[in-house]
């Protein structure tokens, strides 16, 4: 027995290290074919194949999206427009975002189509002609519409996070301006701080740095940074920021007003939360924890009594 032990921990160990030094010897090969290439100056051929079969498959998938799109796109430029607004308030500003945002709500209402027309008609109850033209018509104009939930929930989650990081990043700002920094220097200086902890709102605070150095006016890049937000909070703080630029007050004085402001809105947004918790868990403890409480504290009595009354009940 203890031999049969042996034996099989050698196997394992044999086996163990075997596939380490393959590893290690491919692996090493890997390396070696990239160094090659960089030294023969090929630095941007891909190092996998699966990375050329997705740029492919992305470059085709733009392709059919850009066609559909075309196909779908509104007439009415007001539309194209809230449907661009909307994307850069979801973080896409791409030229073609619309075009792409069109074309990818028809090819999900041609799959969802493509989807029932595939399902066998047992799982769908032998329906009529009729039926089944509603069903199919139905499942289209779900699959066209799903795109745009997906929009607002992008919308919603990205607010979400500037308005969680505008607080933080109000503060910086306040300590760049007394520090005596002007307030584009302190803008571009919060949004490189910020790039790792709030990646989104440091992407807006770096269009505004942009906007600021090609020598578009302060008031116009805080009002654009207002409207591709959309948020009341970054809202009030350009119309402070502005006012103050314009009347030559202390722009330091003034954000650091707003930053209290800011953080006791915070708090209160804190307790709101705690205060609707409670009502929260009173559907979860109703139906799931108060029968399980109550088959615990109530089911040992319940049996005993059972078997104490059914002798009883029995002799009579």
């Amino acid at each position: 027995m203890d031999m049969a032990w042996i034996i099989s921990f050698l196997i394992f160990t044999m086996v163990l290290l075997g596939s380490v030094g393959l590893y290690q010897i491919l692996g090493s090969r890997a390396a070696m074919k990239v160094v090659k290439r960089r030294a023969d100056g090929q630095i941007g051929v891909s190092d996998s194949g699966s990375d050329s079969v997705t740029l492919n498959f992305k470059n085709k998938l733009d392709a059919v999206l850009t066609r559909l799109g075309e196909a779908n796109k509104p007439t009415d430029a007001a539309e194209v427009s809230s449907i661009r607004q909307d994307l850069v308030t979801a973080g896409y500003r791409q030229a073609k975002a619309p075009i792409l945002f069109m074309g990818a709500k028809l090819l999900s209402g041609l799959i969802a189509l493509g989807i029932m027309i595939l399902l066998p008609g047992k799982l769908l109850g032998y329906p009529t002609l009729t039926n089944q033209v509603v069903i199919y018509v139905g499942a289209a104009s779900a699959g066209y519409f799903l795109p745009m939930l997906w929009l607002r929930h992008a919308i919603g989650s990205r607010k979400q996070k500037v308005l969680d990081a505008f607080p933080d990043a109000l503060d910086l700002m306040v300590v760049c301006v007394e520090a005596g920094l002007g307030l584009d220097a302190a803008i571009a200086r919060v949004s490189s701080e910020i790039q790792f902890a709030h990646p989104e709102l440091a992407d807006e605070f770096d269009l505004v740095s942009l906007e600021l150095r090609t020598g578009l006016s302060r008031s116009e890049a805080l009002k654009n940074l207002s409207r591709r937000v959309d948020l009341e909070e970054v809202s009030s703080l350009v119309a402070l920021l502005v006012q103050t630029d314009k009347f030559g007050t202390s722009v330091g004085q003034a954000l650091r007003v707003h930053s209290d402001a800011m953080r006791v809105n915070r708090q209160l947004r804190a307790e709101e939360l705690a205060a609707k918790l409670p009502v929260k868990l009173l559907f979860p403890l109703i139906m799931f924890i108060f029968p399980s409480l109550f088959v615990v504290i109530m089911g040992p009595g319940a049996i005993k009594i059972i078997r104490t009354l059914m002798p009883v009940l029995g002799n009579h």
